[in-house]
């Protein structure tokens, strides 16, 4: 008898998918981001991020339709073959998939020193090394572990911002009030701000799509990753409406616009203490990035091994643990090297675009798919105009982004 080679182990239910996809959309940027959107937006912050949850939902009701179609690894790579039936279109779509997932690491990484050394004095190319090496093992040990301690962290980063708007809770007092303010009129001016900030603020809703990568590791993938991506939109929406809702009413917006740490100046300001515990949780959101990104890439990497769009090696599946630890070693190596050695100011404005660019070929793939296969059995489907405002959205806020960053 012939042995079968080890397959990837079905370990992820609904709470544990839903807690990665909420981590993986929050990150760390909501530290910053809520000061750039109130520069722009002013009052109308919360608005702003309304907006752009608005936008980032059409193409996450398209991934789920795409998600329920084709329920595997490489999920964006897989989409754009079914769509256009290209393999080097494909293979770049994966590609690009990988490079902002190893560039966002690599990214926080540096991140990550940055706040270690609020607290203690390491060299940064040790720090990163050993940080990298970490998250690896984790992420090779098995995918339930792995998305188990992603959960974690993701539930202490959620309390760290309720925590936020608990301290700040005195200003929702005054929203009665403020309500004119935070409610704009018909004109063109404060709706001009509201777009700039929409167009900020939709990068804080970019993690969504990843969920899709862990597609043959998760249970009833027809079921459960619909209702994981939905659900993991409309957490991360609350919350930024909620943490952006505070943080003008506590702070005045060109205050907040001023400062690069916007929720601790809304801490100090609020409680009159030193925001340590921000510089904590913080560190939490950067090495819980680096982990959801290094199990993306290593089954995006995985799944078009397995396709044969890259070298057999990455395909392999560690027996016991039945994860790609080629692939993720791989991805690892990478990453670490890539912190150490490499500044990221205009990699990191790359990234947006590399997303964007995978956005609107996924939205034309199932634009092109709907076409000639209307109805598929088990999948969940979206009306056809969708993917349409999907694919427009993307290429208005690449061609936005592309001004912006040049």
């Amino acid at each position: 008898m012939s042995r079968q080679a080890p397959t990837l182990k079905r370990g992820l239910n609904l709470p544990l998918l839903l807690l990665y996809g909420v981590g993986n959309i929050l990150g760390a940027g909501i530290y910053v981001l809520v000061g750039r959107v109130a520069a722009s937006a002013g009052y109308h912050a919360p608005l702003a991020f309304l907006v752009a949850a608005a936008v980032a939902a059409f193409s996450a009701l398209s991934y789920v339709e795409l998600s329920t179609r084709f329920p595997v690894s490489a999920g964006e790579a897989v989409y754009v073959q079914h769509g256009f039936g290209r393999a080097w279109l494909s293979r770049l779509t994966g590609l690009l998939v990988c490079a902002s997932g190893i560039i966002s690491a690599a990214t926080l990484s540096r991140g990550f020193v940055g706040y270690l050394h609020l607290f203690f004095a390491f060299p940064d190319g040790v720090v990163i090394i050993v940080l990298v090496a970490l998250l690896c093992g984790i992420a090779v040990i098995g995918i339930t572990e792995s998305v188990g301690v992603a959960a974690l962290f993701t539930v202490l980063e959620v309390g760290g911002l309720l925590l936020v708007i608990w301290v700040a809770r005195d200003a929702l007092g005054a929203l009665p009030e403020s309500l004119p303010d935070l409610l704009p009129p018909l004109s063109i001016v404060p709706w001009a701000g509201i777009f700039a900030g929409a167009f900020l603020s939709f990068f804080a809703f970019i993690g969504f799509e990843d969920m899709v990568n862990v597609a043959e590791e998760v249970k009833e993938p027809q079921s459960t990753l619909p209702r994981a991506i939905l659900l993991a939109l409309l957490v991360c929406t609350i919350m930024y409406v909620a943490i952006a809702t505070v943080a003008v009413l506590a702070v005045p917006p060109a205050t907040l616009g001023e400062s690069n740490a916007p929720l601790a100046l809304l801490y100090r300001s609020t409680t009159g203490t030193e925001p340590v515990f921000i510089g904590v949780i913080a560190m939490f959101a950067i090495v819980n990035g680096i982990l959801i990104q290094v199990i993306m890439v290593s089954r995006m990497l995985y799944g078009m091994a397995d396709r044969g769009w890259l070298p057999a090696t990455l395909a392999r599946v560690h027996v016991r643990y039945r994860t790609p630890v080629v692939a993720t070693l791989l991805v690892g190596v990478i990453i670490a090297a890539l912190g150490v050695m490499l500044p990221f100011v205009a990699l990191a404005a790359a990234t947006s675009l590399a997303v964007l660019g995978v956005f609107a070929l996924s939205n034309g793939a199932l634009i092109v798919i709907k076409q000639r296969e209307p109805t598929a059995p088990d999948a969940v489907e979206v009306p056809a105009w969708i993917p349409v405002a999907g694919l427009m959205t993307a290429l208005m806020l690449a061609g936005g982004n592309f001004l912006v960053t040049t």
